[in-house]
């Protein structure tokens, strides 16, 4: 039989290699250090690197500046990205394959009701984002709940318009609190947002799944509304990303909770 002589999509090359591909599963938790990655996946920090360099050649992996060590960068995985290239992939092999799957709904019928915690430094901006925005498409079938290191007075002004203009979410009276404030409290899930809070981030009871998505803070940009209001609009749609892909991953580690 005659080859088609079509070359394979370029996320089979990227996905097949076996570091590749620990390095992708890895990333898909959380956003990771190099030194970090080197552990997960058990291979030298120059094998690391070369595969990492690869992966955002092919973007399906991106690199951002620690804020707590400037020296350091976290590596994050482009969930986005990495769906269409899986969804061409398939079409490539065969049309009736392009599938866009639904996540699978939380449920609140035989399982527990999962719990995530949102850690920022200030809990005036990032965390409580995240916070209404994982209580807005949860669609009460999740508790969630955020907090800071050290939190402000006050939840950021563009914080409240974003959330109110963008998602139709008012936070208006919602108040930062103390991470402290929570200790002792049992979460499914602790996510920091944060690079420094990371640093600092408690034990909480067990079983707790920690993650990291390393987001730099978006009050950073300036103080002027010219500068100000679109860095939080990409922060917000940045988490907002992050929550679409958390949701069926509460949904199916809810199912097969005992």
């Amino acid at each position: 039989m005659a080859s088609s002589g079509r070359a394979a999509p370029p996320f089979v090359h990227l996905a097949a290699h076996p570091v590749r591909w620990r390095l992708l599963t890895a990333l898909a938790d959380s956003d990771h250090r190099v030194r970090e990655l080197v552990t997960l996946v058990g291979e030298s920090q120059n094998l690391v690197s070369y595969h990492l360099r690869l992966l955002r050649d092919g973007g399906l992996v991106t690199a951002t500046r620690s804020s707590f060590d400037g020296r350091d960068s976290y590596y994050r995985l482009d969930l986005d990205r990495c769906a269409r290239a899986l969804s061409d992939t398939g079409t490539a092999l065969h049309p009736a394959l392009r599938t866009e799957p639904a996540p699978p709904p939380l449920t609140t019928t035989r399982s527990p009701v999962p719990s995530v915690l949102f850690l920022c430094t200030g809990n005036s901006a990032r965390s409580p984002i995240a916070e209404a925005l994982l209580r807005h498409r949860g669609g009460g079938r999740v508790e969630v709940v955020s907090a800071g290191s050290r939190p402000k007075p006050a939840l950021h002004p563009n914080a409240v318009r974003v959330l109110r203009d963008e998602f139709g979410i008012d936070v208006g009276d919602r108040q930062p609190r103390h991470l402290n404030t929570l200790l002792g409290q049992r979460f499914d899930h602790v996510i920091t947002l944060c690079d420094k809070v990371r640093e600092v981030c408690p034990e909480f009871p067990h079983p707790t799944r920690r993650a990291h998505w390393s987001t730099p803070d978006p009050a950073a940009a300036g103080d002027s509304d010219r500068t100000s209001r679109p860095a939080f609009r990409r922060t917000a749609g940045d988490i907002d990303t992050r929550i679409r892909h958390l949701l069926p991953v509460l949904a199916t580690r809810q199912e097969v909770q005992p």
